[in-house]
C-alpha cells in the first residue's frame, strides 16, 4: 500500500463519526478482548458500575487515571490520555482538538 493512501484507523472513525469519546475506546477495548463489563472492570480494578458510566459517557476520566487503565491494559499511555483531555474539550463545548507530544528531557 502507498503511504500517502494510508489511512489511520482514528482518523478514518473520527472521519464517519465524529467524536469518538473515552468511553467508546474503552468499550472498544473491551469488546476486542471479548470482556464481560465484570472482568474487564476487574482487570481495571473498578467496580462494574464505574465502567458501565464510563462506557456511556456518564463519568469523566481524567488524564491520570486513563493512564493507570493504559497501563493495565498495555496499551498506549499517550492515547488514553488524549482522549481522556479530548473528551473534556468536547462536553465543555469547546471546539479544540489535543495534540500530545514528549517532552525532550
Amino acid at each position: 500500500m502507498n503511504i500517502k493512501n494510508k489511512v489511520r484507523a482514528e482518523d478514518f472513525l473520527r472521519k464517519h463519526l465524529g467524536h469518538v469519546s473515552f468511553g467508546e475506546l474503552m468499550k472498544s477495548e473491551r469488546y476486542v478482548r471479548e470482556l464481560t463489563q465484570v472482568e474487564m472492570s476487574k482487570l481495571l480494578k473498578i467496580s462494574k458500575q464505574d465502567l458501565c458510566n464510563i462506557e456511556k459517557g456518564r463519568k469523566q476520566v481524567g488524564p491520570e487515571r486513563a493512564m493507570r487503565f493504559a497501563k493495565l491494559l498495555g496499551k498506549s499511555q499517550k492515547v488514553f490520555i488524549r482522549y481522556s483531555l479530548q473528551d473534556l474539550l468536547h462536553n465543555a463545548k469547546i471546539n479544540l482538538e489535543v495534540e500530545l507530544k514528549d517532552l525532550a528531557l
